[in-house]
């Protein structure tokens, strides 16, 4: 059986397509504008899901059992349901920890963000030769590694031969001769403070000084001519460019300042007597010193939580700020 196809005379422009058809194809290309977006982060999703996803069921799992060296290397799979997290929350050690690390924490990105945001605005008044010899020595001092800085730092406020000691004496302050930076926990977190602020200060100046670049000169020239004072230029011309990169860049600190380890575990290891121990410190010696996997498990996940607490604000500033951008 043959089919006749019906035949357009020439010259004629074929019948166009009806009302349904358009809206049908208008729906289909809108749909496929709107998966596209989902379809390109489909693979990041995935490979942050399998990385990042499944290790953090495993650790949740873990800190459900009662899990030692022995019981890994036997396979045994104790399950003792929330035992792990009522041993921490009982031991009042932990919540002296805990508000150690919240307090260093903001120490470190307080002393972060004020440093980085006057180096950033001394570099744009600063002649050309001037910045690029401040940029390459921030470069240097953020290239450095972990280890070697935090070497320097333990030379630098050694009691015997540090420099900072032989400095004040000379200065006329004889009475840090011999004085011990590292002989109680205030001072010893204030010299890690230091050393983070120091590592993290190049990274976030770059990144506010890019934001001071957005702005344009007209807008300063206009705040000169009209007499506007320094502190009304940042606060009508600088600040808008800067608000979200500054609240961006408070949240990334939060993000590595809690979790900071090699530093302080570096200088002093949670010393004197567990004075400068934070709760990374303490999940190190329950987990890998004590061989308590099971206990340390359950205090990343506390460290997770409140991780999502400290941050939840941070997170809905920067949606406001994207929906006022829009």
């Amino acid at each position: 059986m043959t089919t006749v196809l019906p035949t357009v005379p020439a010259g004629d422009h074929p019948p166009a397509p009806s009302g349904g058809r358009k809206a049908r194809s208008a729906v289909r290309r809108l749909t496929g504008e709107r998966a596209m977006p989902y379809l390109l982060l489909a693979p990041a999703v995935l490979v942050l899901v399998a990385f990042l996803g499944w290790p953090a069921v495993q650790v949740i799992g873990i800190s459900l059992r009662r899990l030692d060296l022995g019981a890994l290397v036997r396979g045994e799979v104790v399950w003792v349901g929330l035992a792990n997290y009522r041993e921490i929350f009982a031991d009042p050690e932990f919540w002296t920890i805990t508000l150690r690390t919240l307090a260093f924490t903001a120490t470190c990105v307080g002393g972060v963000m004020s440093c980085a945001l006057l180096i950033a605005l001394l570099m744009r008044h600063l002649p050309s030769a001037v910045r690029v010899i401040l940029q390459v020595t921030l470069v240097l001092a953020w290239a450095m590694p972990i280890i070697a800085s935090t070497t320097v730092f333990q030379w630098i406020f050694d009691q015997q031969y540090g420099i900072l000691n032989k400095t004040l004496v000379k200065l006329g302050f004889e009475s840090f001769a011999g004085h011990s930076w590292f002989g109680s926990g205030v001072s010893t977190l204030a010299v890690i403070s230091l050393l983070i602020i120091w590592q993290a200060v190049p990274f976030v100046t770059f990144t506010l000084y890019a934001g001071l670049l957005t702005v344009p000169k007209d807008l300063y020239e206009a705040a000169g001519i009209d007499g506007a004072r320094p502190s009304q230029v940042f606060r009508a011309v600088s600040w808008p460019a800067l608000r979200p990169l500054i609240t961006l860049t408070t949240f990334l600190s939060v993000l590595w300042n809690f979790k900071v380890f090699a530093q302080v575990w570096a200088i002093r290891e949670g010393g004197p007597d567990g004075e400068s121990t934070t709760l990374p410190v303490l999940l190190y010696l329950k987990g890998i010193a004590d061989s308590r996997f099971g206990v340390a498990s359950a205090v990343a996940t506390l460290m997770v939580l409140l991780l999502v607490v400290l941050t939840a604000r941070y997170l809905q500033l920067l949606l406001r700020t994207r929906e006022g951008q829009a």
